[in-house]
């Protein structure tokens, strides 16, 4: 490497170092993105899939911002379904199966086209930090590279040790090394170091697999996507998923190696994902279970190899291999290579500020797995928030924050840095107390506004949001002025199940009805008909939009009032330099908490754990309000 500057430095090219990469790039910046492997860039390295419930929430408000993760999975998709469709819009979630090792490629080939970014194939060992700001890194090559920023995305690797069964391997994923250095340089800085634990299940032989005992599960193919963008998906050469089950029998042998287990043994000391847990943890957790669903899924479009979903293990490999022997279809099951634990560093998040910027070292920033988080949708979420704040503060010397009635992005950093985490932190739509403005359809609406107006979405993706304003506004003013007579209409309405008319009504008063939907009404009138025609491919996702509006309306309107009267509490600055300890009469876990985290408004004092609403009386009062 020549002496140069850059402006960002970005250690590690999972999906949050690669959205990072690609946000910071994009705005301007001049970006260095650093790599132990180039042939791994967004490695899917647990199961081959995107999105799922409020992950898939997530890819389209990272899609509607800009990013890449959205397209990538369009492009790289093998099955599309939308999840919890039988419960109301707020909980609807997007979820494909990708084709793995496409969907690295397609990843790398729209960074390299990325213009300000550059790629070193390397390992960061240590930061260079002078009087508490960073100011580049030294690679393992000893490679002393410049930067005025450094985001760090280390995923799994920082000090990575591999648990199957008794035996222990250091590294950071199957067959890939560790990284060592940074934690330990850190520690030094004050920061608080913990550890957690992950794991993954076996990969097996798609060609050892009886798949007729097995229950099929196809995707919807309704032509649906994650990208805003104007393009079709081709779904005909979509894969199946297939649904399977554990027995008794499966559940005695894998009992059989719990005295080999580093779970059971005391040799894995931390904490893994609660709602990902391993198969040994299921069947101690729901012991009177007898089964427990599996899925079967394809690691892509041109290979056997499957992914068992709900199996992830750290046992001894005979025992993973005589355990799924016992489940029908996997009789005679090959693997390609066995489920297994990794522990790793991570920095507790309530080190940081809202920027993803440390508290302790300015212009360095955390995303992904290093803040306590678990899965690819947080993780790029969280790179895309740390690339677009490490550039506006060296760019323009402001903050890009997004609000918890904003986007679940905004709810999954605002719990990190705020509440912290005592396990990997996942995303459910129950965490998020906005939902049903939050939803996945109207992700464009909230964000790509937004985004624009920092400079990273494009003025095509403005375009298509006031498009899409437009003529949803248009069809649900026809539909309010439209009404429809009995005789037209009611041999309809007893084939769906509701109640006929018996007179005429506005049309917009049926679709208010749960079992009716606008395509059940348009095409009698002419000249909405033909307006309809005139969508095009975005035709099913503007009626979607139109529906939502109108059979939810009341719901949206009182939930957006709701997160007016609490942002109030947003807009109340705490003063930085105030000293808690003066205030007694907050409680002492109160003021520990306060202290550690040093919220900045009194909504997010009021959201920290252990600080009571009396807490945030008395923490008013002293402010004067």
């Amino acid at each position: 490497m020549n002496d140069e500057i850059y402006d960002i430095i970005v250690v590690g090219a999972g999906h949050a170092g690669s959205e990072a990469a690609a946000a910071a790039a994009n705005l301007g910046s001049r970006v260095l993105l650093i790599t132990m492997d180039m042939t791994k860039i967004a490695q899917m390295s647990c199961n081959p899939a995107m999105g799922g419930i409020a992950k898939g929430q997530i890819i389209r408000e990272i899609d509607a911002m800009g990013g890449y993760s959205g397209i990538v999975t369009d492009q790289t998709m093998i099955q599309f379904r939308m999840l919890n469709k039988s419960k109301g819009p707020a909980m609807w979630s997007p979820r494909a199966q990708c084709d793995r090792m496409q969907f690295s490629i397609k990843w790398r080939e729209m960074l390299e086209k990325t213009k300000n970014l550059e790629f070193w194939q390397d390992m960061v060992t240590e930061l260079i930090i002078e009087k508490n700001n960073i100011k580049g890194v030294i690679t393992r090559m000893g490679e002393k590279i410049l930067s005025k920023a450094v985001i760090l995305t280390n995923g799994t690797f920082l000090n990575g040790l591999m648990h199957i069964g008794r035996k222990q391997i250091h590294g950071g994923r199957a067959g890939e090394p560790y990284a060592y250095g940074l934690s330990e340089q850190l520690k030094k800085y004050d920061f608080e170091v913990g550890r957690m634990k992950t794991g993954t299940p076996a990969r097996l032989d798609g060609r050892s697999i009886n798949f007729t005992k097995m229950t099929e599960q196809k995707g919807d193919n309704e032509g649906k996507k994650f990208s805003f963008l104007d393009y079709d998906v081709d779904y005909s050469k979509h894969k199946s998923c297939w649904i399977i089950y554990t027995n008794k029998e499966v559940h005695r042998i894998l009992e059989k190696g719990f005295k080999d287990s580093p779970l059971y043994t005391g040799i894995i000391k931390s904490i893994g994902p609660r709602y990902c847990p391993s198969i040994e943890d299921k069947i101690v957790t729901f012991a009177e279970k007898e089964q427990h669903m599996l899925f079967i899924e394809p690691e892509g479009l041109n290979t056997e190899e499957y992914y068992i979903n709900g199996f992830s293990s750290s046992l001894p490999l005979t025992i993973q291999k005589e355990a799924l022997r016992k489940i029908k279809g996997l009789e005679k099951v090959k693997i390609y290579r066995p489920g297994y634990a990794i522990e790793y560093d991570y920095f507790p998040p309530t080190q940081l500020n809202h920027t993803l910027e440390t508290k302790k070292i300015k212009n360095l920033y955390f995303a992904g797995q290093i803040n306590g988080t678990t899965g690819y949708e947080e993780a790029a979420a969280q790179g895309m928030i740390a690339g677009i704040n490490a550039h506006l503060k060296l760019k323009k010397g402001t903050e890009f924050i997004l609000s918890r009635d904003q986007a679940y992005i905004g709810v999954l950093i605002d719990d990190l840095v705020t509440k912290g985490v005592d396990e990997p932190y996942r995303m459910f739509t129950s965490r998020a107390e906005y939902r049903i403005i939050l939803r996945q359809d109207d992700a464009d609406e909230r964000l790509t506004e937004l985004s624009h107006s920092i400079g990273l979405a494009k003025k095509e993706r403005l375009k298509l949001v006031h498009e899409k304003a437009r003529y949803r506004k248009r069809i649900i003013m026809e539909l309010s002025r439209k009404s429809i007579e009995p005789g037209k209409i009611n041999d309809k309405l007893k084939k769906l199940n509701t109640s006929t008319l018996k007179q005429k009504v506005k049309s917009i008063d049926l679709i208010a009805r749960p079992q009716i939907r606008i395509d059940d009404i348009y095409t009698e009138f002419d000249d909405l008909n033909e307006y309809i025609i005139k969508m095009g491919r975005r035709r099913e996702e503007i009626l979607e939009s139109a529906e939502i509006n109108i059979k939810y309306k009341g719901y949206i309107e009182r939930e957006k009032k709701m997160a007016e009267k609490l942002k109030r509490l947003e807009n109340i600055k705490i003063d930085e330099k105030i000293d808690y300890n003066k205030i007694m009469s907050i409680s002492t876990e109160g003021r520990q908490k306060l202290k550690k985290i040093k919220p900045l408004t009194i909504g997010q004092a009021s959201r920290i754990s252990g600080v009571s609403p009396a807490d945030i009386s008395v923490l008013l009062v002293y402010m004067g309000r």
